[in-house]
């Protein structure tokens, strides 16, 4: 009866979303007032709706109801309620309601936090948003229905595959989901302007939050999936630039441009048609990372679907969408006129260049990524984009984004004068020379690159610092610190953000410069040893897990003469699936990583790779940094969702004039 209930939800929402996109895009073409508010309790209405059928899948999957076809599939009995929980998106179908219950909850939070828009913009934004929801309404119960029953259902289910069995993949996609879908808020908040035909300071203000909200979940959700896949998959690596990877990855780098450009639209409005062409492509390309990885053309241990029908379905949304804004930017381009001037020297010009860099880098990842296929689909021919690729050819924009971030950041708008900016910025362009210069001593013999980028990362950091602190005045160092405590939580946010990457690239740069491993056959008993440390692999038996099997290891770690830790390195096999996982023992330590991997056993021993993993630990404090300046600037109380332009002039009816 629940799971009749849930479906039933899901078509009434289908129905309420198809009357929220027409109601109020006709009311405020027509400037009618009741016809425009009703996309308040609409957007209400669907969000209930969805997630009352979220909350009955959910049901479905704790209790194992094997009448669905999707729980059969999906879940076991004996698999931990974690799992079960985590099962409801781990699949096609159910990740596929869960994308659709967050983008209904993104057009609810308009509604419930957008009291200061303009009547006439509300109304057109949640009337875009609703015509997303349509349109994967449309797909998940036409083609992705998670409420099919099974006519003899079995006495127990498939399990879930046995890679997402694991917290940091229980996590992992929900925060990418609020990154892809928040995205389609600035999309929204685009085409209400372009329909508008008025690009203002009040609009980038009001596209900002959202766009910020985006990312950050955005920045969560790959620094998740970096994490599982260095601590889960066994292969020690922490990217790969897999596909699926880089389908999150290239709506990161335009969101992370559409947030600088949306600072020039508010400040100086400015760059008004590229900021608004930066919201639809951010848009475009979460779905084209949907497409990527539910329609079966790529291969992946992230894909959820292998189904090219469902691809051709979201083909036809990313056409229908991104060629109507397309064409409706094209007819409303004169209404973007920019009014701020600026010259070639200034805060504008240096986020044209990190705009440029950023969209430019994006591309080089997409070419990469579907540059396979295309070859296999026109040339028919059968080629691998990997690492090398990715590495030479995105390296060089990350390279020069790093150097001019500190620079820009304390451009003045409108004009400067470089040398002005330059001076302050000397004390950390010495110390991150020095940073590169030790580096590569420490490193002699290998590449020059692992050492230019630390020097780079701590350009970037020192330069945040030296940003933050420039913003305090002048004066007596008691004073300024006392200043800094009452700076805007969006200059705060600013300097954290770009601290944090500066920390991220620090960890990159480092672990794959100073990384050392041995791999051997080692005996039960003996030690040996790799660096300062002394390893005995003691001991492997086999212990039984809830919904698996297990073999064991006990590595003793002795590091100069003390002892260190007992790893216990694991190979499963989940019986019900048929898979077997890799299951890495870490020692994690703020400086480095002491990483070890149990194989097969081989010559009276077992196979067992060692890692000595410098400063990796940084790379996900980097990220969680960057993300708490992004948490920091969404708390200042001038970018809340909010926030409006409170001085707007309504004509005489109340609704402002087109």
């Amino acid at each position: 009866m629940i799971t009749e209930l849930g479906h039933f939800a899901l078509i009434l929402a289908f129905a309420v979303s198809i009357f929220q996109m027409v109601v109020p895009l006709v009311g405020a073409h027509k400037g009618w007032t009741e016809w425009m508010a009703v996309a308040v309790p609409a957007a209400t209405a669907q969000f209930v709706l969805v997630a009352l059928s979220f909350i009955a899948l959910t049901i479905a999957f704790v209790t194992s109801d094997f009448s669905l076809s999707l729980v059969t599939n999906n879940s076991h009995t004996l698999k931990p309620m974690l799992y079960k929980i985590s099962g409801v998106w781990g699949n096609h179908e159910g990740s596929l309601l869960l994308w659709v219950l967050i983008l209904t909850l993104f057009g609810a939070s308009a509604a419930w936090f957008g009291g200061n828009l303009p009547p006439r913009l509300r109304a057109r934004v949640l009337g875009v948003q609703s015509a997303i929801g349509v349109a994967f309404f449309a797909f998940i119960l036409f083609t992705s229905n998670p409420f099919l029953r099974l006519e003899n259902p079995p006495m127990n289910g498939a399990d879930l595959n046995p890679l997402l069995q694991d917290p940091g993949l229980a996590f992992h996609p929900p925060f990418l989901y609020l990154g892809y879908v928040g995205l389609s808020m600035a999309f929204s908040f685009a085409i209400a302007a372009l329909l508008e035909g008025r690009v203002d300071a009040a609009w980038g203000r009001w596209v900002r939050p959202w766009t910020l909200a985006a990312w950050l979940f955005l920045t969560i959700g790959i620094g998740l999936g970096s994490w599982w896949a260095y601590y889960e998959l066994g292969w020690g690596g922490f990217w790969f630039w897999d596909p699926v990877e880089n389908a999150s990855f290239m709506p990161w780098l335009i969101a992370a441009a559409l947030l600088h450009c949306a600072i020039v639209v508010e400040k100086r409005e400015a760059l008004k048609s590229w900021t608004i062409l930066l919201a639809i492509l951010a848009f475009g390309f979460s779905l084209i990372g949907t497409f990527i990885v539910r329609s079966g053309v790529i291969t992946s241990v992230h894909a959820f679907a292998n189904d090219p029908e469902r691809g051709v379905f979201i083909l036809l949304i990313l056409g229908i969408f991104m060629g109507g804004a397309f064409l409706l930017f094209a007819l409303r381009a004169s209404a973007m006129e920019a009014k701020g001037l600026f010259g070639l020297v200034s805060r504008e010009s240096a986020l044209v260049v990190n705009n440029l860099l950023l969209v430019v880098s994006c591309f080089v990842v997409f070419i990469g990524t579907i540059w396979p296929l295309l070859a296999e689909m026109f040339l028919d021919r059968t080629l691998s984009v990997g690492p090398p690729f990715f590495n030479a050819a995105f390296n060089p924009f990350v390279f020069v984004l790093a150097v001019i971030l500190p620079i820009g950041a304390m451009l003045p708008w409108k004009r400067a004068k470089i040398g002005r900016v330059l001076r302050p910025l000397l004390p950390a362009a010495v110390l991150a020379v020095a940073g590169a210069l030790l580096a590569y001593a420490i490193a002699s013999g290998q590449s020059a690159l692992g050492p230019i980028f630390i020097g780079l990362a701590v350009w970037l950091v020192a330069g945040a610092a030296v940003d933050l602190f420039s913003r305090t005045g002048r004066g007596a160092i008691r004073d300024r610190l006392g200043r800094l405590a009452r700076l805007p939580r969006a200059d705060w946010g600013k300097a954290v953000g770009h601290a944090g990457f500066g920390l991220t690239l620090f960890g990159i740069a480092a672990l794959t410069t100073f990384e050392t491993e041995d791999i051997r056959v080692a005996q039960i008993g003996e030690a040996f040893t790799f660096g300062d440390y002394e390893v005995t692999l003691s001991e492997v038996r086999e212990v039984e897990g809830p919904n698996y099997v297990s073999l064991m290891g006990w590595v003793d770690v002795v590091e100069n003469g003390r002892p260190l830790d007992t790893l216990h390195p694991e190979r499963r096999f989940y019986p019900v699936a048929g898979m077997p996982t890799t299951e890495a023992a870490i020692n994690n330590g703020v400086t480095r990583d002491v990483y070890v991997v149990l194989g097969e056993a081989q010559q009276g021993g077992f196979a067992l790779r060692t890692y000595i993993k410098p400063w990796a630990n940084w790379i996900w404090g980097g990220s969680i940094i960057m993300a708490l300046g992004g948490l920091l600037s969404l708390s200042d109380r001038r970018y809340r969702v909010a926030a409006g332009n409170r001085r707007r002039r309504p004509d005489p009816e109340g609704v402002p004039a087109e």
